[in-house]
């Protein structure tokens, strides 16, 4: 991705080297910051808590972020409406991806694909309104309302959670569905390898202490249910001090690609035709001793006049074509109150 300098944006858009030098700095100074990094972990924004103006950016990550104004949350009924990519178009891009892993050039591949959005809200107006673990508004640019935790710091152990599985709630026996269905099974199972993998660069003792346990997300469409899992390890004695070197270690992360990365990372370059951006890279907030990160999904992008609402999900060899495109279509959801 080309990089770009926005005008009036009072934040300068950093490489790789100085994103993660940055955070080294200002982590071993103990000082707050939030960060945004984008898919393939290119280019970013390191701002000090200082620095930041909620006419630009608003944030809320944990117990950090950015004040909510009462005024500025709609009272009318929101208006959704959503162009996906045509089930012919997408099908097309899935057998490439099945092909790829049934010739064993991957294990789990996530794709995903853009969708034109039509809604009677704002971003800033669909930031404030809504409910989500994680939110996040970058002024003309973009939304995430992510459920899904990245990587958590505290006291020296580091913690990732993976997010891999979703059905609609309101189906009968939904919990018992998603977390018997064996391809979900598959999928959440090699994801939690790969992460725990990962987590063994930068750590050690890294250890599964929580496996598949449900969470249930509210949203504008219907509930649904999401399998997550809950991996930790043990950091190094100076690991504030190396805090970009451990996240650049991690990138991008596990659940929006695949496994194995490198060779699943080009296949989705081959097979989803566009580029993601910032969408499914990862924001966070170090407080000066702790640093909570979310997965960037849930992801609304702006584009000029018009809104494009990013989804997808994992393929595996036991994946059907139509299950997947439903899903992608399930998650273009916002968590509204």
């Amino acid at each position: 991705m080309k990089k770009t300098v926005r005008q009036g944006f009072p934040y300068q858009l950093l490489d790789r080297t100085s994103l993660r030098e940055r955070m080294n700095d200002l982590a071993g100074c103990g000082t707050p910051f939030l960060f945004i990094i984008d898919y393939e972990a290119r280019q970013g924004y390191v701002i000090g808590k200082n620095l930041i103006d909620p006419k630009f950016i608003r944030f809320q990550i944990g117990k950090e972020g950015t004040a909510v104004s009462a005024s500025e949350i709609p009272e009318r009924l929101l208006q959704w409406e959503v162009t996906p990519v045509s089930k012919e178009e997408y099908l097309q891009r899935f057998a490439f991806v099945v092909n790829q892993i049934q010739s064993g050039n991957s294990f789990l591949t996530n794709l995903t694909q853009p969708s034109l959005l039509r809604t009677n809200n704002s971003l800033p107006e669909l930031y404030e309104r809504s409910v989500s673990k994680y939110k996040l508004w970058v002024k003309d640019a973009f939304l995430v309302l992510s459920p899904e935790t990245f990587v958590t710091i505290r006291k020296g152990e580091i913690a990732s959670y993976p997010m891999k599985g979703t059905i609609d709630a309101t189906l009968d026996h939904a919990e018992e569905q998603i977390l018997n269905d064996e391809k979900e099974l598959a999928e959440h199972a090699t994801i939690v390898d790969l992460i725990r993998n990962d987590l063994s660069i930068v750590a050690e003792n890294v250890r599964v202490t929580r496996f598949r346990y449900v969470e249930r997300i509210r949203t504008n469409q219907t509930d649904l249910l999401q399998v997550s899992s809950e991996i930790k390890g043990d950091l190094p004695p100076d690991y504030q001090k190396r805090i970009g070197d451990i996240l650049f270690s991690l990138l991008p992360a596990g659940s929006i690609c695949g496994a194995p990365k490198e060779k699943t990372l080009d296949i989705i370059r081959q097979a989803e035709g566009y580029e993601r951006g910032f969408y499914t890279g990862v924001c966070g907030y170090f407080d000066g001793q702790e640093m909570d990160s979310a997965v960037m999904i849930r992801y609304i992008e702006q584009q000029g006049d018009r809104l494009v609402f990013k989804s997808g999900g994992g393929v595996t060899s036991q994946s059907r074509g139509e299950s997947e495109y439903n899903e992608l279509i399930q998650k273009i959801y916002v968590p509204v109150s």
